[in-house]
């Protein structure tokens, strides 16, 4: 089975860029499955109910999201009705949402959780190691695939989650800084790893927002609007092949495509 997994989409040209790989991968046979990040949806903070059944008509079959989760006060109570998107499993107990979610496939049942580092992160949120730990000891027995997103700011935490997972999960795969990093690999107990999946969305930018109003920022501390930038968008992401019997990675291909050119 052939699951695409898209990095962070930021607004409305990241989710045009998922829509249109995410609709032709799957009509040419190249992904079963497709798993995106979109908590930059809507103008790069949170997403929308709205903006979520975009996604999943444009062939998202699950959305995980991240630090910006609750920027959109509205989505807290679709995140409790709807069973295709997950917030991280660390955040503290009560709050809306799940932070595991499973999906059906051809293949059978895809668990997915998503983790928040806390190095530079949210301060609240518990111990993703010790976390993954109970929900693996209760819930681990059930899943063949298991799919990890680490939401995390440091590398070191993403590359140490991948290390503590190494055998116990079908991926582990990290989101949040927006760049794509080239580590991508299958250990030899067979779990897919790679610490960024990059960004979906307008890459001529700083990580998605428009060049001037970064710029102004750093050169003068003063608060400035951060437009979402519309040039050379792209999505990020990676393809994986895995074993549904065994629930084992055989194969991770860091995926580029090129929706359209500079300024273009």
């Amino acid at each position: 089975m052939k699951i695409l997994v898209v990095g962070d989409i930021v607004g409305g040209p990241g989710r045009m860029a998922m829509a249109r790989v995410a609709t032709r991968y799957k009509a040419e046979g190249r992904a079963d499955v497709v798993v995106a990040n979109a908590e930059n949806s809507a103008a790069g903070r949170g997403i929308t109910g709205a903006l979520a059944e975009e996604l999943f008509a444009g062939g998202a079959d699950a959305l995980t999201m991240g630090d910006h989760v609750w920027d959109q006060k509205e989505a807290a109570a679709y995140f409790d009705r709807e069973t295709r998107i997950v917030r991280a499993l660390n955040l503290p107990p009560g709050v809306p949402g799940k932070g595991a979610i499973s999906i059906q496939t051809k293949a059978g049942p895809l668990a997915i959780v998503q983790l928040m580092g806390r190095t530079f992160m949210n301060a609240s949120a518990d111990c993703p190691f010790r976390t993954m730990d109970e929900w693996l000891k209760k819930n681990g027995s059930q899943y063949k695939l298991i799919l990890v997103d680490m939401h995390a700011e440091a590398t070191s935490e993403k590359v140490a989650m991948g290390k503590y997972l190494d055998g116990r999960v079908t991926a582990v795969l990290g989101t949040h800084t927006h760049i794509q990093t080239a580590d991508e690999a299958v250990t030899a107990k067979g779990t897919a790893y790679m610490t960024d999946l990059g960004m979906t969305g307008p890459c001529d930018s700083v990580i998605g927002r428009t060049t001037d109003a970064i710029l102004t920022r750093f050169l003068t501390g003063m608060p400035t609007k951060f437009e979402i930038a519309s040039g050379d968008v792209r999505l990020h992401g990676a393809l994986l092949t895995v074993d549904p019997a065994t629930g084992k990675a055989l194969k991770i291909k860091r995926i580029e495509e090129i929706l359209s050119k500079p300024n273009g």
